[in-house]
């Protein structure tokens, strides 16, 4: 077996093993429109699979189920019709079992067609499907999180993404202002939104050596920091009057005591680990509420290699927009960043749940404000 070949078996193996904890009945659960099935999850990378390399590049190859196309297309308009994205959670057909026969069926398929096939156009579509499914590995976890942390009685998952205490001394690196180049520029593979390298100027600025805890966090909820309009922004303010918003998502107030669900378990809120599943919207309330600000995705890129990360997605203050001389690819593959780029902001690092060698400082990641159902935290800067 080649190297490309076992890299792509035990990718398909790691996802069906981060599901392995989960009872049959969790697989089709949808309890809001942006935590998908992992039903969904192992049918779509699948069918990505199936539709982007199998059948039009391998010879004489059958589909599966022409059904299923319909089924687990995400959002590529290109390819056609499918199940609306809040309507994952309605499909008990097919059964999970049905779509592990889907996914052994393309995996031996795909497996067999790597051993004759490496051409460059090959090798290309393959590495951005590798990288698609590394992305739904973490959004699994994320989503298996929603899943279980809003059971009554807070189900354990186990420790595979646990944070643990960070190693930097909490302190503020200064960075010189200057002239800097980032995106991605070498050899290796890469998403097209993180291209064109391009040349920016920063004044200079200082960052912290690690994130905002949970100590931290709980200091300003204390000072009323969820109901002093001035922190806010005005959508953020009204996105927490009109959801009754009083903590971090999976955290609850206990008998004076604000405890906290993660995949481990349900417990006490751990004072000096990193607050996590906070929105932008907490996260620069939390940074007004300190008098600093958040990064731009600039000033973190270039200042990366000073401090440890990795252990939570950071959000920045940069909006999610097209670099310089940034393209989109023609047919389906153009719609996998390029029509995202609005209403979006930006994070950068990498997660607990990130796959191995799939993060690197210049991988952009991009979630509305209101969002925190993934793994993010908050860095400051001023």
């Amino acid at each position: 077996m080649n190297q490309l070949q076992q890299r792509f078996k035990v990718l398909r193996e790691t996802s069906e093993e981060i599901c392995r904890p989960l009872e049959i009945e969790d697989y089709s659960v949808q309890p809001i429109v942006d935590v998908s099935p992992p039903k969904w999850h192992l049918g779509h990378t699948t069918w990505f699979w199936e539709h982007f390399l199998l059948n039009p590049f391998a010879e004489n190859y059958q589909i599966f189920d022409p059904s299923f196309a319909y089924h687990f297309n995400s959002y590529y308009n290109h390819v056609g019709t499918r199940v609306i994205r809040p309507n994952r959670g309605l499909m008990t057909r097919p059964t999970v079992s049905k779509v592990l026969d889907y996914r052994h069926f393309v995996t031996e398929k795909v497996v067999d067609f790597l051993a004759q096939n490496d051409s460059p156009e090959i090798v290309e579509i393959v590495e951005l499907g590798i990288n698609h499914e590394e992305q739904h590995q973490e959004l699994l976890a994320y989503d298996i999180k929603y899943i279980l942390g809003n059971q009554p009685d807070f189900p354990r998952y186990g420790q595979r993404f646990v944070l643990t205490e960070q190693a930097g001394k909490g302190e503020f690196l200064t960075h010189p202002a200057g002239v800097y180049e980032i995106g991605f520029d070498g050899h290796g593979f890469c998403f097209d939104n993180e291209k064109a390298r391009h040349k920016v100027y920063l004044n200079e600025f200082q960052i912290s050596d690690t994130l905002v805890t949970n100590a931290e966090f709980i200091e300003f909820i204390e000072d009323r920091g969820y109901q002093r309009f001035e922190l806010w922004h005005s959508d953020g303010w009204d996105w927490v009057n009109n959801n009754q918003i009083n903590a971090p998502l999976y955290w609850h107030n206990v008998d004076g005591e604000w405890q906290r669900y993660d995949l481990d378990g349900f417990r006490p809120a751990e004072p000096n680990l990193p607050v996590m599943n906070v929105s932008f919207y907490e996260a620069f309330a939390f940074a007004e509420w300190k008098k600093m600000r958040l990064p731009t995705e600039s000033e973190w890129e270039t200042a990366a290699d000073r401090f440890d990360w990795g252990q939570l997605w950071e959000w920045t203050g940069s909006a999610y927009l097209p670099y310089p001389g940034f393209a989109k690819a023609e047919g389906a593959i153009g719609e996998y960043n390029g029509k995202f780029m609005v209403n979006q902001m930006v994070l950068r690092g990498a997660s607990v749940a990130t796959p191995r060698d799939h993060s690197r400082k210049t991988y952009r990641n991009f979630f509305h404000p209101h969002l925190r159902w993934m793994f993010s935290g908050i860095r400051l800067a001023k």
